[in-house]
């Protein structure tokens, strides 16, 4: 049985409440908000450094298979999410977050953290610049689709996010409403999360002096109580952002991912 302190439980649970309700308001899987302070979490807790990274992209993974299941469900229950849409890139997703878990585990920690920095970066300027794309552009062909998939699951396994960082900005550039291609983001949470995860602890399966409760490089006590947590509050998130116009917010969110790219800099 694992034990675990109380003030850790309610870090864990604050922050998994948090990364739940933005899931659902901005389509991210959480991933920007959970590796950064799970990180910080548990290196104050002792963890390894060498490991401390990795464990967090793992975790967040795991997280985001129960979170995305919980915020598409609301999304589902309007009608914006765009199941065909979802259906064509979830193969290229499927073989990119495999093919990113390897990539991370094989990197050195300090590499994955400037990695995790910059697509943060990228992310938050993302939201700032909201860029109107040409009237006539429309989402790509199978095969385009498929690649485009390959990049989404290849960079959300790399820093342990649901890939709306990539995915949101890539749907809305091809002219899919704002609200649709957040939904849709959520609706692909789930198979990036889980090919990554799968990932990350079959490349972590077996290594030496792993903290307790460890499986793999996802820590699972961590992930309980996130989960829970998480669920709670995505369906929140969901319902507030079909009530108002999340413009604003996501320029305020911008500013925190730019926050968070720093300290991982610095780290």
């Amino acid at each position: 049985m694992f034990h675990l302190e109380f003030q850790l439980v309610l870090e864990l649970a604050l922050m998994g409440a948090c990364a739940g309700f933005l899931a659902g308001l901005l389509g991210i899987g959480g991933g920007m908000i959970m590796v950064p302070f799970m990180t910080m979490i548990l290196t104050a807790k002792g963890f390894s450094a060498d490991v401390v990274v990795k464990m967090a992209v793992a975790t967040s993974l795991a997280t985001i298979c129960f979170t995305s299941l919980s915020s598409v469900r609301a999304h589902h229950k309007r009608g914006a999410v765009l199941w065909p849409v979802a259906r064509v890139l979830a193969p290229g997703i499927l073989l990119g977050s495999l093919i990113g878990a390897q990539i991370a585990v094989a990197m050195p920690t300090r590499l994955l953290s400037w990695v995790f920095a910059g697509f943060v970066a990228f992310s938050a300027t993302q939201m700032l610049i909201d860029k109107k794309p040409k009237p006539s552009r429309t989402l790509p062909g199978t095969a385009g689709m498929f690649g485009m998939g390959s990049v989404i699951g290849l960079m959300s396994s790399l820093v342990g996010a649901g890939g709306a960082f990539v995915s949101v900005p890539f749907m809305t550039w091809c002219n899919v409403k704002i609200h649709q291609a957040v939904a849709t983001s959520a609706a692909l949470g789930f198979p990036i999360a889980l090919a990554g995860t799968l990932g990350y602890i079959w490349a972590g399966w077996n290594l030496p002096a792993m903290p307790e409760g460890a499986v793999g490089y996802l820590y699972l006590p961590g992930l309980l109580v996130i989960a829970m947590a998480s669920m709670s509050t995505a369906p929140l998130g969901a319902r507030t952002a079909h009530r108002m116009d999340i413009r604003p917010l996501k320029r305020a969110f911008a500013f925190v991912l730019y926050a968070l790219a720093i300290y991982f800099l610095m780290r």
